[in-house]
């Protein structure tokens, strides 16, 4: 056997075992996103919000959000300055590595621009969430945000 095509067939495995295990460390390190909802409108409003709880096992950022349900999707932070509840756009949300971060009414959220139609309980809200590494690589994961009634509740009743 020729030495170098030995060195080649060896790099080349090399090669196709990192790539491996760099697919394998990409699966691992998916966001957990959970408790995805959205909230009801009323009618011809024209915005609304999804919330939903996130967590990462390694450092990451939500960059950006799309849905084909409104003409433009944002990313969106409350703070309360001055007695003054004040809603700003954000670039990114930053998702520390094994922490919990909750998109929740009067802190983070997604902001759905230009409704498309009301969103009424019961029905979903598709979105399209982009996530960044550290390392710069993007990965895009689809939900669906259930409709909730427009005080977050889901609705039902509990008879006693």
């Amino acid at each position: 056997m020729n030495i170098h095509y030995a060195i080649k067939r060896s790099a080349g495995i090399i090669g196709i075992c990192a790539t491996l295990a760099s697919a394998a460390a990409l699966a691992q390190q998916k966001v957990e996103i959970t408790n995805v909802w959205a909230r009801a409108t009323a009618p011809a409003q024209k915005v609304g919000a999804v919330y939903m709880d996130l967590k990462s096992p390694a450092a990451a950022r939500l960059v950006s959000a799309s849905s084909p349900a409104a003409a433009k999707t944002e990313l969106h932070n409350m703070k309360l300055e001055n007695n003054i509840m004040k809603m700003y756009p954000v670039e990114a949300i930053e998702l520390p590595a094994g922490q919990s971060v909750k998109l929740a009414p009067g802190g983070f959220h997604v902001m759905l621009v230009d409704l498309k139609r009301d969103l009424v309980q019961g029905d979903t809200v598709p979105l399209t969430l982009t996530f960044e590494g550290n390392d710069k690589k993007r990965e895009t994961v689809e939900v669906n945000a259930p409709v909730r009634a427009l005080d977050g509740s889901t609705g039902m009743q509990h008879m006693h």
